[in-house]
């Protein structure tokens, strides 16, 4: 740590640091919202065929993206009858699609991408931190793939350990954990999101000792003396935001320890953010300096976050 982390200023995330995060958002933010625009074009199409706005009923293709276009989120539809949907959609009708005229087609549209706009900005909210997990994750991969270790992946999606592939690219998108072995020969697993009881919370990143056997489909976390690291990660880029996720990581982290020295367990614990200011860069390196926090970094800088995932995978 000493070497790389010699003052708070080296963990403070800089304005080119802040403007590429923004840009990879916004970039992933089009990516994702390419099917909504492609949805939206076949949609104009079909509802082209109605000469009149209340034609548009008539029309079976388009009635999901009617819906939609009427403001109703697929969880609010668990609560309408079919009537209580013809309703919905003749609101719309005659309150916003008929005062429009004869472009109630345009009209219908817009409201539809409206609706759908708003439902991606609160899913990339929630991406934030699944981009963070698969950068990190990323790295970790480069690392072993550079120090020529073996290792196994579970797969979020078979719920299976797989072999390390010959081409590993994407499965950061796929991965739930990781299984390797440190140059001790221990065997050692990394798990993301596990809500560990020992502590009564949802922990972002979870090292254990243990193999695959030992995971046992996530139960390891009822054994509290095979938690060897806990860690906290915020991959919100906006510094707006910085000091709040700090402050809330911070006290996951306090939660973390007390718990376990409670229990007479060691712990150690991490903190990986992509938005570090300048006061809680100082605050996060009087932690660093007195031992409270064993380890820390910042997303966006590359020699910090390798050698964090470095600390991880030969972690004792």
């Amino acid at each position: 740590m000493k070497n790389f982390i010699k003052k708070p200023e080296d963990l403070v995330t800089s304005r080119e640091q802040t403007r590429a995060g923004f840009i990879s958002f916004a970039l992933e933010k089009n990516r994702r919202s390419t099917p909504i625009i492609e949805s939206a074009k076949s949609f104009k199409v079909l509802a082209s065929n109605a000469k009149t706005a209340k034609a548009l009923l008539k029309i079976a293709e388009i009635r999901p993206a009617m819906l939609t276009a009427a403001g109703l989120s697929d969880k609010a539809l668990n609560y309408f009858s079919e009537d209580d949907k013809d309703k919905a959609i003749l609101g719309l009708i005659e309150n916003f699609l008929e005062p429009a005229g004869k472009y109630f087609v345009d009209e219908v549209v817009y409201r539809y991408l409206l609706i759908k706009g708003d439902s991606l900005g609160g899913s990339m909210r929630n991406i934030v931190g699944v981009l963070a997990q698969q950068k990190l994750i990323r790295t970790l991969l480069s690392n072993l793939s550079i120090a020529g270790i073996d290792y196994q992946w579970l797969c979020n999606k078979t719920k299976k350990w797989e072999d390390k592939p010959i081409a590993d690219y994407a499965i950061e998108e796929q991965l739930k954990a990781l299984t390797w072995t440190n140059p001790k020969g221990m065997y050692r697993t990394l798990a993301f999101n596990l809500n560990i009881p020992i502590v009564k919370n949802n922990i972002d990143i979870c090292l254990f000792s243990a193999n695959t056997d030992e995971y046992n489909d996530g139960s390891i976390v009822d054994t509290p003396e095979s938690i060897l690291m806990l860690g906290e990660l915020k991959g919100g880029i906006d510094p707006a935001g910085a000091d709040e996720h700090w402050k809330t990581g911070n006290t996951a982290l306090n939660r973390i320890r007390d718990a376990f020295a409670k229990n007479n367990l060691k712990i150690q614990t991490s903190f990986v953010a992509a938005a570090i200011e300048k006061k809680m860069a100082v605050e996060i390196f009087t932690q660093l300096q007195n031992k409270t926090l064993s380890y820390a970094a910042n997303l966006t800088i590359d020699l910090q976050l390798v050698n964090y995932c470095d600390w991880l995978l030969k972690l004792k």
